[in-house]
């Protein structure tokens, strides 16, 4: 299938990648648009992976307030040059980042943030939960690990779908920035606030 400037264009102005990456990213599709959204994240997770090492020290804290002013969350966001945290796209992440935290409570941002003891209550929980609706001996394993994903991404908020495209996870939206910036992008530390509820956890 011939690859179109018109694709190539529309792709980029949906995912904000380079023009040649976009263009490689359809070839390989075959010209599906949807296949080539796919190629151009994991691109973006693989370059992401590659720069972890790297230190992050800029970007911005960015706040988001809703229901009135009754609920709202800060979230610090961070990247390695001033020049990529002042561009409009970095932070709008940051804005629809704290919006995420403000919907969605995470408890934490990253998986390895998880208590240990949590992880293991959470777990206990379940087995008991599968054994006592009689699930199969054979079967707990898969059963406990599949409900502990779920809760991974209500709580993780690098795990929880993103509200306003739950196609694509908040690592995925992450990594996304980290491959069109070509730095490091990471979320270091948020804080949600509810009128009249106490915001430890």
């Amino acid at each position: 299938m011939e690859i179109t400037v018109d694709m190539v264009k529309s792709l980029r102005e949906v995912t904000g990648a380079g023009m040649m990456e976009c263009k490689k990213a359809l070839q390989e599709a075959k010209g599906d648009v949807e296949q080539a959204k796919k190629i151009l994240r994991a691109h973006g997770a693989e370059v992401a992976e590659k720069r972890a090492g790297r230190v992050a020290k800029q970007g911005v804290v960015e706040a988001y307030i809703h229901a009135g002013g009754r609920i709202g969350a800060m979230v610090e966001l961070n990247c390695e040059t001033d020049f990529v945290a002042r561009t409009n796209e970095f932070k709008q992440l940051a804005k629809d980042i704290a919006m995420q935290i403000t919907a969605m409570n995470p408890l934490v941002v990253s998986l390895e943030e998880l208590p240990k003891e949590l992880v293991e209550k959470e777990t206990k929980d379940y087995l008991e939960q599968a054994q006592s609706e009689g699930k199969p001996k054979e079967a707990l394993e898969k059963i406990v690990e599949g409900r502990l994903e779920k809760y991974y991404q209500e709580v993780v908020l690098l795990e929880q779908a993103f509200i306003k495209d739950p196609q694509r996870s908040i690592k995925e939206l992450v990594a996304e920035m980290s491959g069109k910036t070509g730095e490091m992008v990471s979320i270091r530390r948020f804080q949600r606030f509810e009128l009249g509820v106490d915001g430890s956890k």
